[in-house]
């Protein structure tokens, strides 16, 4: 309700400002806090002792917060971890796991590394379901020596092997080692052909490119150790990998036509080489059984030639019956050509061979003939005389 309204206590309000009180008096305010602080430790609102009273309250206040101010410099380091302590940004040393106290902030700081787990950048692609996952062309495409592009994915794991240098000598140790992996990995690759880096070489890329970076790392003196580098794929771009794959497949039947080749000739050249080696052998023993015979003939006409000097006449008779011999055992038929007559003698020879029919065996140690087998023998008898009679003239002629 304003003051000129009716019901209103009808004051002016810009009447009376000499009646309000002014600003406190800064003394007072000083004194009265002086004697709250005596209450708070014991000490009397009055008197000479006042400000020696004061002057304790605020000892006992610098005291309590200096010894807070110590026990903060209390600190406690995991296990597989190491603090690096800096007295005014200056490194002191490094504390290992447990409880370690330093001087309190901030005169002394300590930086806590983690020097056990194993930790992971990935250099040309991203893992996990973070935005941007998958391949990172610009970290990933590299050139070969035979002037190829490849697509080179490596993921590389590391250890701080000395807190103080992996805090002081890099600004960004994981930024660090990204751009020294791939500077590592496009120099090794730059010396290596593309067939080289997709197929058989893997091993001796991920060796080399895990051997340069320890190595660059080192001459940072970056406190990082290299466990391991692990080449998560490698091929060709994707816009030729449909070519690519095709000229992989004729590879692939290039190998396999070879294979089956030589397959076919392991099999095919030691068949024919035996062959061969069984030709040979046969050649060399009809050549020995040839060379043999002809040395054996030789061997008899010498000895047959020295007998007849000796006995000519003899000697040819028995030659006559040697070849008569041998030339009627081969038939069953033989015509003998009676001398001075017309007729003609048949011998049916292949029933006269059969002499189990022709000599029977008799008790008392002699020899019973057949009749039926008499007469031929007798004609045989005659057969042959008549035979070497006709030869005789035929001889003296």
């Amino acid at each position: 309700m304003s003051w000129n309204e009716p019901g209103g206590d009808k004051k002016d309000p810009w009447s009376g400002r000499k009646d309000d009180n002014g600003p406190p008096d800064l003394d007072e305010v000083i004194r009265s806090f002086q004697e709250k602080m005596g209450g708070i430790f014991g000490g009397g609102t009055g008197g000479g002792n006042s400000e020696g009273e004061s002057l304790k309250g605020f000892g006992f206040l610098a005291l309590g917060a200096l010894v807070l101010w110590g026990l903060s410099g209390f600190y406690i380091i995991d296990e597989g971890k190491q603090g690096v302590e800096t007295r005014f940004g200056e490194y002191t040393s490094t504390t290992d796991p447990g409880l370690n106290w330093h001087f309190p902030s901030p005169i002394d700081q300590v930086e806590v590394v983690d020097v056990q787990n194993v930790q992971v950048i990935e250099v040309g692609y991203r893992s996990g379901g973070r935005q941007g996952a998958g391949s990172v062309p610009r970290e990933a495409l590299m050139l070969t020596k035979d002037e190829n592009i490849v697509d080179i994915r490596l993921a590389v794991q590391y250890q701080v092997k000395d807190a103080k240098d992996f805090v002081f000598n890099l600004l960004n140790p994981a930024a660090t080692l990204k751009q020294v992996t791939e500077s590592a990995e496009r120099g090794v690759i730059g010396h290596s052909d593309m067939d080289f880096v997709l197929t058989e070489g893997r091993t001796d890329i991920v060796a080399e490119i895990q051997k340069e970076i320890q190595k660059v790392m080192d001459s940072y003196q970056s406190g990082i150790l290299i466990t391991s580098v692990n080449l998560q794929d490698a091929q060709p771009p994707e816009q030729v990998q449909g070519a690519f794959e095709d000229a992989i497949k004729a590879r692939e039947d290039k190998e396999r036509y070879i294979n089956e080749a030589h397959a076919y000739a392991n099999e095919v050249v030691p068949v024919a080489r035996g062959a061969a080696s069984r030709k040979t052998q046969e050649a060399e023993a009809y050549k020995e059984r040839v060379i043999a015979r002809a040395v054996g003939k030789v061997s008899r006409f010498s000895q047959l030639l020295k007998e007849y000097k000796k006995a000519p006449e003899v000697t040819r008779q028995r030659m006559y019956l040697e070849s008569m011999e041998k030339v009627l055992s081969t038939t069953s038929t033989v015509m003998v050509d009676v001398k001075g007559g017309n007729n003609l003698l048949y011998l049916p020879l292949d029933k006269l061979g059969n002499r189990s029919a022709a000599v029977e065996p008799q008790q008392g140690g002699g020899t019973q003939y057949s009749p039926k087998t008499i007469p031929h023998k007798t004609s045989i008898n005659n057969s042959s005389s008549r035979a070497s009679s006709r030869g005789r003239d035929v001889r003296g002629r």
